[in-house]
Order: C-alpha cells, then structure tokens, then sequence
C-alpha cells in the first residue's frame, strides 16, 4: 500500500525513526509517539496541549533518574571495594552534560533532535538532554528493567571506557574545593553576569580565593560555568607553585 499526502509523510517519518532505534539499539519501538517526543527541543516547540507546549523537557526529566540509577547500580556492582566518593565522581563523569552530548553524537541520535537552527549561539545540550529524554520514553514504553538492559549491553559496555574515566579527573571543581579546605583558603563561586534572552543565556561565574579573583567562566549553565572557571583557577595556582 502507497500513502501518499501528510497522512503518508507522517507514517514515512515514523517508519524512519522506528528503523533508526532498531539500528542504533537492537529493539523495535513499541510507542513512537513518546520517541517523536523525546527528540524534540523546546525552540521547535508549537503544538500546545491544554496551553502546555510539548517537548522534551518532562521526559529529559524523567530519563535524567533512571539513567542516574542505571548507572549508579552498575558502578555499585562493578566496584565493589570503592568508596562513596569514588563512586560518585564515576558516575558524574558519566552523565555530566558534556559527556552525554559527546555519547550522544557517537550514538548518531544527533541527527535525530529536531531544534531551531536561527540561533546565533548552538544550544550546547541539545544532544545530551535528548539522550537523557530517549531514556525517558523508552522506560515508559518498554519498562525499568528492558530500561536497564538497553543502558548496560548497549550503551555502557559498548560505548564507555570505565578505565579512562577512572584515570581521568576532570572535576575540576571537586579539585578546587578539596585544595581550599586542606590549606584552609576561602573560596567562593560566584555569578557575576547573564549574557543573552532564553534559549541563548549563558551565565559568567567568577571564582575568588581569599576575596581575589582567579578564574572566570562562561557557559550555558551555571555548573558549566563554575567548571570551566575552576579548571583556569586550577591552571593559575599550579603556574604560581611552579615560580
């Protein structure tokens, strides 16, 4: 049978994404609707249900908790004489932003997300929050534990080098904090400045030690922000121990 019209556009685009999660993640979409949704960013945004816009944003939401459990689990279970610490820090390396956005494009679900392309500024999360969204609809369509099997056979295993992580410390914040409180400084993170309107807000974050300020970052969210400003204070102090 041919359809032909918006009615065969449509069912063509199902089609479309439905053959795209089968190759990416080795399973067939029960509800296509929640996947359709799920790679939709608010600056595209139109339709309105009860004068609600429909997003991603609630599903971001709910992805962001399973993913962090999922992931919590298998780092319980996978070190099992590391500390508290040790496991947090893992698993921030994991689902930080960044980390999503970069997993994201390895993933091919960058070609996916559908968003305003008329920003002079990209939106640097696009891709790791619609990762964090697949996961949402992709728990409500299928469950936590077909959820879970997805994350770790396909998406961890494959896809996540727990040895590089393990050796790479890049919480340069957590770095920073630990310094000051053992040679007892006073360090402070704040927002000093918001660039731009809406979807292009960037907030500017200084960084003071002992009331003099040290680093600065700018970045689409205010923990970006206070990272990039930590890791250049991070690269001050170590140019001031070295003269």
């Amino acid at each position: 049978m041919t359809f032909f019209g918006p009615l065969g556009l449509l069912f063509s685009a199902d089609t479309e994404l439905s053959k795209a999660i089968r190759n990416i993640f080795g399973f067939r979409p029960g509800n296509i609707f929640l996947y359709q949704l799920a790679f939709k960013h608010k600056s595209v945004s139109s339709e309105s249900l009860n004068g609600y816009k429909l997003s991603n944003e609630r599903l971001e939401y709910l992805g962001d908790a399973v993913l962090g459990a999922v992931v919590a689990e298998y780092l319980f279970k996978k070190f099992p004489y590391k500390n508290e610490g040790f496991l947090t820090e893992m698993r921030s390396k994991i689902v930080n932003r960044i980390a999503l956005g970069k997993l994201a494009q390895k993933l091919g679900l960058d070609k996916l997300v559908s968003f305003s392309k008329d920003s002079k500024n990209p939106f640097r999360s696009v891709n790791g929050d619609a990762f964090e969204a697949f996961i949402g609809a992709l728990y409500l369509d299928k469950g936590f534990l077909f959820t879970r099997k997805i994350l770790i056979k396909r998406v961890i295993e494959l896809h996540i080098d727990l040895d590089s992580l393990e050796k790479n410390d890049t919480n340069f914040k957590s770095r920073l904090i630990e310094w000051a409180q053992k040679e007892k400084h006073q360090l402070e993170f704040n927002v000093v400045a918001e660039i731009g309107e809406g979807y292009n807000r960037q907030y500017v974050v200084d960084i003071t030690i002992d009331t003099v300020v040290y680093g600065q970052g700018t970045d689409f969210s205010i923990k970006g922000a206070e990272q990039l400003a930590a890791e250049k204070t991070m690269n001050v102090l170590m140019n001031v121990e070295k003269t």
